[in-house]
């Protein structure tokens, strides 16, 4: 892959731009956003609603062919049995249609809603690539997951009951009302007076719903978080006998969540109870009332049966609406929490910025400052140094000097909140740091390594390396021995975070994975801190090998694994303490000479 390509990889499609420019001009309307969702697939939408109305009118014809029947069969006339054939042809036929046009009418819709769908997990992941590395830090991965999966799920879901079951009522209700207006004023009025009442159920449900629907949403997420984190630390808490402690604890969350899906469940329950009694009440009413009409000689007795069917299709549509406003009122809940990622500016925004072609390597800090936003204490104060070119330097000093920081600093994690980080003299805030990220080659303290194969974890980002030259990185990250055991070698799967391989193999892939990148920069986090010593010198003579020719900067907590670097800095109380080569610092017996007798 070009390097232009890989800076622009994040762009956005036409159909996600507009996706969120629809949530942007949206974002206090949910119901608009939804409905936004879906521009450009309305057409697909109009033609799939036709075909719902065709497939579905026998539903409404059925009715007045049972009413023509009955009046046929009691009147007895000349030609009863002509009429009573005919209306059963014209049934027949129109339900036989339903089979083609509701193939129609479920591909149109169906391509729109998992159009929609793709487009949101889409933009959902391209937002979650573009967003800093502190959002991700402060959002837990259980959360993200449950939005991605669950809430785009829960869209899915209020869209399809809009174009199947919402469409199937409106259309109903309307359709009955017309045919009850066109044959009786007395009976159409009487069909009204149920509105009011649908009306006050509605209003005095709806704000619980979708408070407890919310409730429930969170504590949702929340469980996902937990349930991640559990399966996280099953190794640990196996290792210590905490498997007692842990269930407890998630015990008590799956007991929070039923709760709330308890309350949710009732309040559900008691609109549906109360819904229904009271448009039964409104169905015998409405018999008896047709029934007196009939007895008046105002309407026919087949008539009594076709309005009798028609209010019991509007009541069953109108309870049908109110059995789905917890689905409605998820859906909703679901657009909005979609929302709070696609419309975070916490972003890392690299547009027209300058793209790097190249770099030398050389990295300056010139009166750094740098706070975390939920600390009161700046870690680093008017941090200043130079890296040449080729140079490896390597950062000691106790946990939380700002030794990491000072790594996701020169990486563009983190801007400085005084003060410039400068890549080969161009302050690191005017470059598109994707571009100067193809230039770079970070090796964490924990290997990070995903389902796949040896050889994909290697080639991670990277398509362009011949078979020769990958044998020559796998000797130099002294992989060669570990490929050559494995039956499939290269190919050989690597489980769920490389769990079937020894920490020190996961390093070497890792390293592996740097070589790849052939970078002016290389960066390596405490890259040996987790291991055994036999590992250990392992992965050192892979990373000698890494480090040639390289701009390399170094955290180490080992200090005899820094002693061949050009330069040791000593981090602590905000800045730079004392610089030199192992050699000098020894003999200067200062911070360095202190830290180094601690692990003597």
């Amino acid at each position: 892959m070009e390097k232009s390509e890989q800076t622009e990889k994040y762009k956005l499609g036409p159909s996600e731009e507009a996706l969120l420019e629809n949530f942007r001009r949206n974002k206090n309307h949910t119901l608009k956003t939804l409905i936004g969702l879906y521009k450009g697939h309305y057409l697909k939408l109009f033609f799939s609603v036709v075909f719902f109305i065709i497939k579905h009118s026998s539903v409404w014809v059925l009715p007045i062919v049972t009413s023509n029947i009955i009046n046929a069969a009691t009147n007895r006339g000349e030609n009863a049995v002509k009429v009573i054939i005919i209306n059963v042809i014209v049934i027949l036929v129109m339900v036989i249609q339903n089979v083609p046009t509701n193939y129609i009418h479920t591909v149109l819709y169906a391509k729109a809603i998992r159009s929609i769908e793709r487009d949101l997990r889409s933009s959902l992941v391209r937002k979650l690539q573009q967003l800093s590395i502190a959002y991700h830090n402060e959002m837990q991965s259980g959360r993200l997951q449950s939005k991605i999966m669950r809430d785009v799920e829960q869209i899915e879901n209020l869209s399809a009951q809009i174009f199947i079951t919402i469409l199937s009522i409106m259309l109903n209700i309307v359709v009955a009302l017309s045919i009850v207006i066109f044959k009786s004023l007395t009976v159409f009025l009487f069909f009204l007076a149920t509105i009011p009442v649908a009306v006050l159920i509605i209003v005095v449900f709806r704000g619980k719903i979708k408070r407890y629907n919310s409730d429930y949403r969170k504590e949702m997420e929340e469980t996902s978080v937990r349930v991640m984190e559990m399966v996280e630390l099953i190794p640990v808490t196996r290792a210590h006998g905490l498997e007692k402690q842990e269930t407890k604890k998630m015990d008590n969350q799956l007991i929070n969540v039923a709760k709330k899906g308890l309350k949710l469940d009732i309040i559900q329950s008691y609109f549906s109870s109360i819904s229904w009694v009271a448009f039964q009440v409104f169905q015998i009413i409405c018999l008896g009332f047709t029934g007196y009409l009939a007895v008046k000689e105002y309407i026919t007795v087949g008539e009594v049966v076709m309005y009798q069917t028609y209010f019991a299709s509007i009541v069953a549509q109108v309870s049908g609406v109110i059995t789905l406003l917890p689905t409605i009122a998820k859906g909703l809940e679901s657009v909005n929490s979609v929302g709070d990622i696609l419309l975070c500016d916490d972003i890392e925004n690299n547009r027209k910025k300058k793209k790097i072609k190249s770099i030398t390597g050389e990295v300056t800090f010139k009166n750094v400052n740098f706070q975390y936003k939920d600390s009161e204490t700046p870690v680093l104060q008017n941090l200043s140094f130079s890296i040449r070119p080729g140079e490896t330097i390597a950062f000691v000093g106790p946990s939380g000097a700002g030794k990491s920081t000072i790594l996701n600093l020169v990486i563009g994690f983190f801007q400085a909140s005084a003060g410039q980080v400068f890549i080969d003299s161009e302050d690191i805030k005017d470059i598109n740091l994707p571009s100067y990220r193809s230039h770079i080659a970070v090796v964490p303290q924990n290997a990070i390594l995903f389902s796949d194969t040896i050889r994909e974890n290697i080639l991670y980002g990277t398509d362009d390396i011949s078979e020769e030259e990958l044998d020559k990185i796998i000797k130099a990250a002294n992989l060669e021995e570990l490929i050559e055991s494995l039956p499939e070698g290269l190919d050989t799967k690597i489980n769920e975070h490389g769990s079937n391989l020894s920490g020190g193999q996961r390093q070497r892939i890792s390293i592996a994975r740097a070589f790849v990148r052939n970078p002016k920069i290389l960066i390596l986090d405490e890259a040996t801190s987790a291991l055994d010593s036999i590992s250990e010198k392992k992965i050192q003579e892979s990373i000698e090998r890494l480090v040639k020719d390289r701009t390399t900067l170094v955290v180490a907590h080992r200090l005899s694994t820094i002693r061949n670097a050009d330069r040791i800095a000593v981090i602590g109380n905000g800045g730079l303490q004392e610089i030199g080569n192992y050699d000098e610092l020894m003999e200067k017996k200062g911070e360095f000479y202190k830290l180094k007798k601690l692990q003597m």
